[in-house]
């Protein structure tokens, strides 16, 4: 099916034509973030294998090491009961950050939730395993006012749950809040600990397209997941469908060059993470014709589909698929510092 008007995919060009309109010193400075991308490795990129395989949270911070990334983003369920950060008792919580330490990877956590016992169990994870972000969301079944109140209610918390300022937080958009309602609970909440990460697709299921909703969000947006997807109508919105990373209906290489632009004297955004989601599937949640004030149902944490008789295979490919996103998203990187180049010289 095809995407609806309005999505271009990678391949339009239009970021080519962003980078030659840039001055020479702007040009040369992309360049330079190009070059030095933060790349992280994010566990959904093997969700199922830390589902049902023998992956483990310390395992990320090998692959993550083997590819030369500079740090992890795990959520603190990866791993499901036995293995995850969650549940690790306080010896394997330290070998994980003894291990990372030696790597020399930045550690981020992640949590489905921003109601207050959550927001409390991912900082006392991120503390025992060197974390220096904790990345949450809320998850409401309510109406938006509500959802935005409740949220700004918890996050106010934050100050009183990490008094010294020794974490950095971000809320993430995640499929039912619009950008201007997320730029709102940041503003509202005035913690400067607390800032905004841009996920490459989750604005589609709030009827919104990317470039639009990073120009919203952008003065706040510190962190980044990248990934592909295609948008698929549903029911007089846009569901999300994953894929891999270049070949859906995301403008993938202008949202690249838009948030490493981010930032006058240094780079905003400190952290892009390789999120390869390839089947994930998030159905509408906000639509055009919607009330002031619509309802959002009851919601899961994020999971991926798949045949159980093709579980094995499909773990295998989920972790081609994972370096296949590292070796897609340097190349593209490597062709933006390469333009903006020459423009520089």
């Amino acid at each position: 099916m095809n995407a609806p008007d309005g999505f271009v995919g990678s391949d339009h060009g239009l970021w080519a034509q962003r980078i030659a309109g840039l001055s020479k010193t702007q040009a040369a400075e992309l360049a330079r973030r190009a070059r030095h991308a933060p790349l992280f490795m994010h566990a959904y990129s093997l969700h199922l294998n830390f589902r049902f395989g023998d992956f483990k949270p310390i395992d990320l911070l090998d692959f993550a090491a083997e590819q030369k990334l500079i740090g992890v983003k795990i959520h603190v369920e990866d791993g499901e009961e036995a293995n995850s950060l969650l549940t690790a008792s306080d010896k394997t919580r330290a070998a994980f950050a003894d291990h990372a330490r030696a790597l020399g990877l930045k550690v981020h956590i992640e949590t489905s939730s921003t109601a207050l016992g959550d927001l409390e169990a991912a900082i006392e994870v991120a503390r025992a395993v060197g974390g220096v972000s904790v990345r949450s969301y809320p998850r409401y079944e309510a109406h938006v006012s509500e959802i935005i109140a409740r949220t700004i209610d918890d996050l106010k918390a934050l100050s009183r749950l990490d008094p010294e300022g020794k974490l950095l937080f971000t809320l993430e958009q995640h499929e039912d809040l619009n950008s201007t309602d997320l730029v709102g609970i940041v503003e509202a909440v005035g913690n400067p600990h607390l800032s905004l990460l841009f996920d490459f697709g989750n604005m589609i299921n709030a009827y919104e397209r990317p470039l639009e909703a990073l120009r919203i969000q952008a003065p706040h947006v510190t962190e980044v997941h990248v990934k592909d997807c295609h948008v698929v109508p549903d029911r007089g919105g846009w569901a999300q469908t994953g894929c891999i990373s270049g070949t859906g209906d995301l403008p993938f290489a202008d949202l690249l060059v838009e948030l490493l632009l981010l930032g006058r004297d240094k780079p905003q955004v400190t952290a892009l993470a390789l999120e390869e989601e390839v089947d994930y599937h998030a159905p509408a949640m906000r639509f055009p014709d919607e009330t002031d004030d619509p309802f959002i149902p009851f919601r899961t944490a994020s999971l991926t589909p798949f045949d159980v008789a093709t579980l094995p295979e499909r773990m295998a490919r989920e972790r081609q698929e994972a370096l296949g996103q590292i070796i897609t998203v340097r190349s593209l990187l490597q062709e933006i510092e390469s333009l903006a180049l020459e423009v520089a010289c």
